[in-house]
């Protein structure tokens, strides 16, 4: 029976992998952090289930930034497979946070993969990479496009792109890369931009008096849904051989639309008017329903991410499934249920 160890279990990839995992007949061990208050929310329904919690499923106090603890929980589980999912993984709060998300991003994959070189196994490993580290490099990018990362997330998750590819040319370890697109679903973090909007228009449809404010609406971005994602991280790992993997849909879409898609599917007719900073959008009433604030845009903005996985699809035998408007609805469906 396979062994396999998560990073970031209790957040949205980990929780999604972890299931995906145990259905396959993994035992499962996962890495939180220690917290004043419960973080494992994504991942109650396997700490519930008996059958599951301490059978199949293990957790363990660490952080990435931690050598010593990482050492003790890998030598002791001795994973076949290790998925470096934990991050500090919020853009925005790199520029403010630039150390703790080298440490913890950059320095903390490296960490992993010193203590599977030292071990001297045949440990596979997987880093959770992202679509950041092209910049504003021209899409469609891909795994030959120019990597320009314009955020100390971006630039950590380069460096760990790099470590990884180091360590596997000069130690033979399997190693991969997946670069994956904004993938999003219901158990995305609330301060991320698309859950953000589906919590906050929700509230509006059901009669909150509250503004929503955003950043950028004209960013360009290619959403996938997190739960076909994390079955392309497994199946990266399946592979005869390490390969680093663009993973996305191949389409894009501003947030606007993204947002203009929410309200649609929640019946709030809203339309828009000024340029700008200075562009709104109100309803029938003419109230204010969403503006936007300077404050939200980055220090370096990243103007258009959609990805070419052609490469992906072609050795995983993949194609996206779910459409934009079906993650949407998803992601409403469950904000619904969550304020009954």
């Amino acid at each position: 029976m396979k062994k396999a160890l998560i990073t970031g279990i209790t957040g949205q990839d980990g929780s999604y992998l972890a299931e995906l995992l145990i259905h396959k007949g993994y035992i499962v061990h996962g890495i939180r952090r220690r917290s004043s208050s419960f973080n494992t929310g994504r991942i109650e329904n396997l700490i519930q289930d008996q059958k599951i919690f301490n059978n199949k499923l293990y957790l363990h106090y660490g952080d990435l930034t931690d050598a010593a603890g990482l050492n003790r929980i890998i030598t002791s589980v001795l994973p076949d497979e290790i998925y470096n999912l934990a991050a500090q993984s919020h853009v925005g709060v790199s520029f403010e946070s630039p150390e703790y998300t080298a440490n913890a991003d950059a320095l903390g994959a490296l960490r992993v993969l010193e203590i599977i070189r030292q071990l001297n196994s045949d440990i596979k490993f997987y880093q959770a990479s992202s679509s950041e580290i092209f910049g504003n490099t021209p899409p469609p990018q891909n795994e030959l496009s120019i990597f320009a990362p314009r955020s100390p997330y971006g630039v950590s998750k380069l460096f760990a792109y790099w470590i990884t590819r180091n360590y596997r040319e000069a130690y033979g370890i399997f190693a991969s890369n997946g670069i994956l697109f904004n993938h999003e679903s219901p158990r995305r973090g609330e301060t991320f931009v698309s859950r953000k909007i589906v919590k906050s228009l929700v509230r509006i449809s059901k009669g909150s008096n509250e503004t929503l404010i955003l950043g950028n609406i004209n960013a360009i971005r290619d959403w996938g849904h997190a739960s076909e994602y994390v079955e392309l991280m497994w199946r990266i790992l399946q592979l005869d051989e390490p390969v680093d993997l663009v993973i996305a849909t191949g389409r894009s879409y501003t947030v606007k639309h993204f947002v203009n898609l929410v309200a649609e599917t929640l019946n709030l007719d809203l339309s828009w008017h000024g340029v700008g900073i200075d562009e709104v959008a109100v309803n029938t009433q003419g109230r204010i329903i969403i503006k936007i604030d300077k404050g939200y845009f980055r220090p370096l903005e990243v103007d258009n991410l959609e990805g070419d996985a052609s490469k992906a699809m072609a050795l995983l035998n993949w194609t996206p499934k779910i459409e934009l408007i079906e993650l949407v609805h998803g992601m409403i469906e469950s904000e619904l249920r969550l304020t009954l």
